[in-house]
Formats: C-alpha cells, sequence, structure tokens
C-alpha cells in the first residue's frame, strides 16, 4: 500500500516537473535574447529542483539533506520570481547595479546558511513521528523569501493597473495561479513546518505548484500566449515514457523491464514523430496566418490606391472634357469658312485632328462612365423598351465602318416585338460595342448578330470570324484596363475599358455576359443576357 502512494506521488511530481521545464522552455525558445524569457525558464529550472528537494526530503523517510536543500531552492526560487516580476515583460534586464546589489548579497548569505544548522539543525524521532529541528536560521531565510515574493506580487499588481486590457487578463490569470499556489505553500507548509513542526503536507507540494501551471496553460490557450500543442504534445510523450520505465523498476523482473524498457523506446520514437507533426502543422498554419494578414493589409492598400486612381480619374475626365469639347468646336467653325476660306490640304489636317480628337473624347466618355460607375453615380433609365430597335439602331450606327472593312453584318430582325424593361442608352451601348469590337478584330467575312428569348429574359450573341482568343483570356476580357494576348501583334488600339463597362451595365440589369472562342483564329462570340422583366435600380 505504501508502496502504491509513493508510486502515485512520483507520477505526479514527474508530471508536473516534465510540464514545468517544457512550459518555460517554450517560452524561452520563442525569444532567446528577450530577458523575460530567460528569468522565466530559470525559474522553471530552480521550481523543479525544488519540487525534487521537497519530495525527496520526506520520501521515502524525512531527510536532512534534502530538506536543507529544498530551503536552498526555495531562496532562490523567490529571487527569481521577484527578478520575473520586476523585468516582466520587457526584453532588457533593467535591474540597477544597487539594487542588484542589496538583493544577490542577501540571497547568496541566506542560500549559504541552507546548507549549515543555522536553519535546518536536525533530525528527531518520537512516538508522534519524525520531525525537523529548525534553528534561529529560519527568521532570516524566511523573512528574505516573503520579502522577495510580496515584492513580486506588488510589482506585478503594479504593472496589472497599467497595463492593456489584453495584458491585464493574462497577468490576471497567472497571478490568480500564482496567489492560489503562494497561499497553500504559505499556510500549508511554511507555517506548520516553522510553527508546528508538521511537514505533512509538504508531499503535496507539486499539486500546488499544478495550480500556478494550470492558470498559466489556460492563458496560454485563451490568449496564445505560447505554443500549448507542442507543449501539451511533448509533455504527454514524457510522462508516458516515465511512467513505462517507473513500472518497469518496480516490477522486480527483468523480462518485464526488458518490456517497458523496449516500450517506452517505441513510445519514444513515435512520439518524436508526433511532435515533430504537431510542429509543422503548427509552422504551416503560422504561415498561413501571417500571409492572409500580408494579404489584407496589401488588400486594403489596393482598395486604398484603387480609390484614388477613380478620384484622379474624375477629375482628368472632366478637365479633359472641357478643352475636347472646345477643341471640337473650333475645327468645325474653320472648316466651314468662319475663319476664311481654308486649302484642300488645311481640310484635311482638320478632319485627322477631329478624327482623334473624337477618339479622345469617347476615350474621356469611358472613363467618367467607369468613374460612375465605381462611385455609384450611375444612372439608369429604366423603361419598356423593344430590343429589336435598339439592335438595329447599332447596326445601322455601323455600317459604313462594316462596309469599309469589307465586311458583312447579318442581322435578321424578328417579325414580332420583343419588349423589355431596360435602360435604352445603356442597352444600345453594349450591343455597339460588342458588334464595334467584332468589325475591330475581323478582316471581312459576317458578323452575325443573333437575339434569343426564352421564358425569362432574352440573350443577345455577336459572333464573328476575327482573330479569336484562347482560354488564358475567356475569363478575363471584362475586366478593367484588360487587353488579351490576342491582340498584342495586331495594330488595333483600344483601352480595355469598353466591356469592363459593358459588364458593369448588364450587371445592373441582374444578367450575365460571356465571351467564346475556339482558338485563336477561330473568330468569337460575346453576348449578354438580361431579365425581360425586374425592379429598376435608381444606380448603381
Amino acid at each position: 500500500m505504501l508502496g502504491d502512494v509513493l508510486y502515485f506521488k512520483e507520477v505526479i511530481l514527474g508530471a508536473v516537473v516534465i510540464c514545468n521545464i517544457l512550459i518555460t522552455y517554450a517560452v524561452y525558445v520563442s525569444n532567446k535574447k528577450s530577458a523575460t524569457n530567460r528569468v522565466f525558464l530559470l525559474l522553471g529550472f530552480i521550481i523543479s529542483f525544488w519540487l525534487l528537494a521537497m519530495h525527496l526530503s520526506v520520501n521515502p523517510a524525512v531527510n536532512l539533506f534534502w530538506t536543507r536543500q529544498s530551503a536552498f531552492w526555495a531562496t532562490l526560487m523567490s529571487f527569481s520570481l521577484f527578478l520575473l516580476a520586476y523585468i516582466l515583460p520587457g526584453e532588457r534586464f533593467l535591474l540597477s547595479k544597487k539594487n542588484l546589489f542589496y538583493t544577490v548579497v542577501p540571497t547568496i548569505f541566506i542560500t549559504a546558511t541552507t546548507f549549515t544548522p543555522y536553519v535546518f539543525e536536525k533530525i528527531t524521532s518520537s512516538a508522534i513521528g519524525t520531525k525537523v529541528v529548525v534553528g534561529f536560521g529560519i527568521i532570516p531565510f524566511s523573512l528574505l523569501t516573503t520579502f522577495f515574493s510580496i515584492s513580486a506580487v506588488y510589482l506585478l499588481l503594479k504593472k496589472l493597473n497599467k497595463s492593456s486590457q489584453v495584458e491585464r487578463r493574462q497577468l490576471g490569470l497567472v497571478l490568480t495561479g500564482f496567489f492560489l499556489m503562494l497561499g497553500l505553500i504559505i499556510f500549508t507548509i511554511l507555517i506548520p513546518v516553522i510553527f508546528l513542526r508538521d511537514n505533512f503536507f509538504v508531499q503535496f507540494a507539486p499539486v500546488y505548484v499544478f495550480f500556478f501551471l494550470a492558470a498559466t496553460a489556460i492563458a496560454i490557450v485563451k490568449y496564445h500566449l505560447f505554443n500549448i500543442k507542442v507543449i501539451a504534445t511533448e509533455a504527454l510523450v514524457l510522462i508516458l515514457i516515465m511512467v513505462l520505465l517507473i513500472e518497469g523498476a518496480l516490477s522486480g523482473s527483468v523480462f518485464t523491464v526488458i518490456f517497458k524498457v523496449s516500450f517506452a523506446i517505441l513510445v519514444g520514437i513515435i512520439g518524436i514523430l508526433l511532435v515533430k507533426s504537431v510542429q509543422k502543422e503548427i509552422k504551416q498554419k503560422n504561415e498561413l496566418s501571417k500571409l492572409a494578414t500580408s494579404l489584407e493589409k496589401a488588400n486594403t492598400l489596393l482598395q486604398e490606391a484603387d480609390k484614388q486612381k477613380t478620384e484622379f480619374l474624375t477629375i482628368a475626365s472632366h478637365q479633359l472634357r472641357t478643352p475636347l469639347s472646345i477643341l471640337k468646336g473650333y475645327i468645325e467653325l474653320i472648316k466651314d469658312g468662319s475663319y476664311g476660306k481654308i486649302e484642300p490640304a488645311t481640310a484635311k489636317v482638320l478632319d485627322d485632328m477631329d478624327i482623334n480628337n473624337e477618339h479622345l473624347v469617347k476615350l474621356v466618355d469611358k472613363l467618367l462612365d467607369i468613374t460612375r460607375i465605381e462611385q455609384g453615380r450611375t444612372k439608369y433609365a429604366f423603361a419598356e423598351v423593344d430590343i429589336r430597335s435598339l439592335i438595329n439602331e447599332a447596326t445601322n450606327d455601323l455600317k459604313i465602318k462594316a462596309r469599309d472593312k469589307k465586311i458583312k453584318i447579318d442581322w435578321i430582325a424578328p417579325k414580332k416585338p420583343k419588349n423589355i424593361f431596360c435602360d435604352q442608352e445603356k442597352i444600345h451601348h453594349v450591343v455597339y460595342n460588342f458588334i464595334d469590337n467584332a468589325l475591330k478584330y475581323s478582316d471581312g467575312g459576317v458578323v452575325k448578330v443573333a437575339l434569343e428569348e426564352d421564358v425569362d429574359g432574352v440573350a443577345v450573341r455577336v459572333k464573328d470570324r476575327g482573330i479569336g482568343f484562347d482560354k488564358n483570356d475567356e475569363g478575363n476580357f471584362y475586366h478593367k484596363f484588360y487587353r488579351g494576348d490576342n491582340v498584342r501583334t495586331i495594330a488595333v488600339s483600344g483601352t480595355g475599358l469598353g466591356l469592363y463597362v459593358c459588364r458593369k451595365f448588364i450587371e445592373a440589369h441582374n444578367g450575365r455576359v460571356w465571351a467564346r472562342s475556339a482558338g485563336l483564329g477561330m473568330g468569337s462570340e460575346f453576348g449578354f443576357w438580361i431579365p425581360a422583366k425586374q425592379k429598376a435600380p435608381s444606380a448603381a
């Protein structure tokens, strides 16, 4: 029965020590240059040694050497806790030389006395049991350790009051665990040993430390202070190995010892692989998190840049529109002879100027359309319209251009009217743009315009036998400023804005657009579908 109790105590002690070391080491490796992390690692190892000394001081019997060892490590533990509270959460060691002298010298003196009868004199046995006889040195020892502990609490509370909301919650959890651990140690170990000569609760010291570790673990899990997944995996593996080794050592059978050790080695190998797997998963998760954050920042910057670009286009377009209109008026006046008779050569130059000026006007109009669309200022005048008339107007407007390029526009209007609810100007713009592009990128042949209807709406298709395009361009034509790879080798000017504007107009009608081609040199089809009836928006 006694062996079972001792075994249970050793398992608890081992588990607490392993978790303690793993947590403090994980904090240390997260930033090895940080003074806080270094002191925290030191505190973790000192606590572990103190726990071992406390356990051995009463198991299997009261032992004077390990009792003095427990006092030695307790002094260093209180000093390390004070240092941690003083530095936390800084990365530099800011304790002045004067304060360092006043704290280090007493600590060295007290730790030296813990190995002498000055603190613990001897072990006595009686009918009641075995007890440790304390000396006069227990008083300065108690005063120093209490001073460091109270000072640490004061510093932590002071920082807690000045910290941010998240840091306050983190420190609050750690302080809760610390107060619980400290209170239990003082009232069930320190006071009974000093005043009652009773060391019964010394064996529960690992459990008290566990409360502090548990509070720290909650802070880790809830506020992501450190990486709990790796710590938990390593702790589980090490505890399992320790249990197997202890069971083997206590079994008394050579076969059992060999079996347990072999199984512990196997568990260790599997554990290493498991820890590496967890570390890899965490690394990938962290990289994805950083990438997502970077992408979010880049997206914000792009949105801001796009907004500024739109505002610039609005201002620039309005500023350009006025002089172009004035220039167009003067060209017309000169051509009409308002400023005197002009020579044929001059008339040709004026015609060229008028054509190029018209190109600029159309470009500015496109830019204005885009800025209105993106700022939600595009106005729509929805009404019931016969879509046949819209297509007729567009084909008639482009007959001369088609004839000059020797291209036939194949459009046969249905005999029955097909009325739809739409903005006449916007749909005419889209149909005109599709046919104009078909003529622009074709050399001869036929451009076929078709009107199809279904139960819910109508579709307009414009097919040509021009240069065509491949799959890479198919999904991008309706993006802003996009020009396909198929037009880079031909002398056709363009801005990549026309189809983008068309898509926006059709989407405002709750419709969809498409672009299809069998490949380069195989012609293409551009089209759209819009519902026949819909609720009219006020702007897009």
